[in-house]
């Protein structure tokens, strides 16, 4: 009976949060005027909003459900070294990036790659984003119906398409400027969840010297049990995801300007610290006090077996939060892709205001459609992650970060790089199903820089593209 209140009372937890994102969808979606507003929030937000979006629309089923099962099956210090890409990339996007992609105020990638490579650059580079972003998306489906799962006791299938709905809404309603808001709410939700669900797992496994004690000798190795090369196939992805997310690019841009920008990385690399750290300690804890569970479900289990019921609901409701937000961002970003870099490609028309924020809500739609039934296709949460985040990391990202750092790079080099990521992504994932048990990234990464840059060296580069690829500058 106890057993039956406390999920009661997480279900209502979780049912009050996702009704206040609900409302804030429904406010926002009344400030919404165009497609600027609905894919850019009018260029309006600050740092602390931008901090928030950026670092909730980072943290998602990957890391709640994905990271959380690395830890569980692997153990803490695999899962330290397992955690590096993330902060590595934000810190090169302090440095490097943050500034710059504001001084551009694109709406997507291929925007930006347009600018450097011309326009069959851009038209790739949106397939190649699709592709990755709706494995994203089917993460964050299937964490949302997990949970929702654990709460009510409803058959997973149903529980996933409820969770595919609040996904949807909240994008198709009030686009950036919805997202970005509910963000900064669930990531203040998801800190203060994370610290109290580390400290209370801590204790019940009698601090870091009682958890070192009761793992298994495995799990207390830098490697986990895994050699040296499979390490790198789990780092690499990450890294390469968030040096070339659009959502991150597009949240720069978002920004009032080039300096908020830029400075709201430091913010996020210290909540990502922060949230990588919780986690782990989270789902290891979870390893001793729940033994023999699916992994994927780590951290959720800990929330409903073994933490009090308040600590348990405020766990589920950041997992919830991790979830909702990651997965409407990344199906914002999607729509804009499939909207204003592929049909206005293919169509050449240019649609009035309101008819283009009509293509884009009817995209999100059908996006979340097509992630859900993606994620069928994949047994975990952990190994959407690693597929997605290569599909995108080794396809779009050395093309991108070309455009930035190497002058030489050309259409066709990108080009090359593009398809040969896709290809040795897919064909080393389904057709030859993981040889090694490495992952596709360790292939698809060395073939798609080989490729940029052997075309890029043998073919001529676009007319001045150093002016192609400047930025405008930052007005006074």
């Amino acid at each position: 009976m106890a057993d039956v209140d406390n999920n009661a009372v997480i279900l209502g937890a979780i049912c009050t949060y996702v009704a206040v994102m609900i409302a804030i969808g429904v406010w926002a979606a009344r400030k919404v005027k165009n497609n600027h507003d609905f894919m850019l929030a009018g260029q309006r937000l600050g740092r602390l909003v931008l901090t928030g979006t950026l670092l909730a629309t980072w943290t998602g089923a990957g890391t709640i459900i994905g990271r959380a099962s690395f830890s569980y099956t692997y153990g803490p210090l695999a899962s330290i070294f397992y955690s590096l890409g993330a902060p590595v990339g934000i810190l090169v996007m302090y440095l490097f990036l943050a500034r710059r992609v504001r001084q551009w105020g694109k709406y997507t990638v291929p925007e930006i790659m347009e600018s450097r490579y011309g326009p069959s650059v851009r038209l790739v580079t949106a397939f190649a984003i699709l592709l990755a972003y709706t494995g994203i998306m089917s993460e964050q489906v299937r964490g949302l119906g997990y949970i929702l799962h654990l709460t009510t006791g409803f058959p997973e299938e149903v529980a996933k398409l409820a969770g595919l709905a609040v996904i949807v809404f909240l994008a198709f309603s009030g686009g950036l400027i919805s997202v970005a808001y509910t963000d900064a709410i669930s990531a203040l939700l998801i800190t203060v969840a994370l610290v109290g669900g580390f400290v209370f797992v801590l204790v019940g496994v009698g601090g870091f010297g009682g958890l070192a004690a009761s793992l298994p000798a495995d799990h207390m190795t830098w490697s986990g049990g895994l050699s040296p090369i499979q390490m790198v196939g789990y780092v690499l992805p990450t890294l390469l995801l968030i040096l070339g997310d659009q959502n991150m690019y597009q949240r720069f841009s978002a920004a009032q300007t080039p300096e908020i920008a830029k400075k709201s990385t430091l913010g996020f690399l210290a909540g990502d610290v922060l949230f990588y750290g919780a986690v782990i300690v989270l789902a290891s804890g979870a390893a001793v006090l729940l033994p023999g569970i699916a992994p994927d479900t780590a951290i959720l289990r800990l929330a409903t077996d073994t933490l009090p019921v308040a600590f348990g609901a405020l766990l589920l409701m950041a997992g919830t939060a991790f979830i909702i937000t990651t997965g409407n961002s990344y199906l914002l970003s999607a729509a804009g892709n499939l909207v204003h870099d592929i049909h206005r490609s293919l169509t050449r028309r240019e649609h009035s205001a309101p008819r283009e924020l009509l293509l884009t809500r009817i995209a999100i739609v059908a996006l979340g459609l097509f992630a859900y039934a993606i994620g069928e296709f994949f047994p975990s949460v952990l190994e959407i992650q690693v597929f997605s985040y290569t599909m995108y990391g080794a396809v779009v990202t050395p093309s991108l970060l070309a455009v930035f750092l190497w002058k030489r790079a050309t259409s066709a080099g990108a080009i090359a790089s593009i398809i040969t990521g896709i290809v040795a992504t897919v064909g080393w994932e389904f057709v030859l199903d993981k040889p090694f048990d490495w992952n596709s990234v360790l292939v698809s990464l060395p073939l798609a820089l080989l490729a940029l840059v052997g075309v890029s060296l043998a073919t001529t580069p676009r007319p001045d593209p150093t002016a192609a690829a400047t930025p405008p500058a930052e007005s006074s």
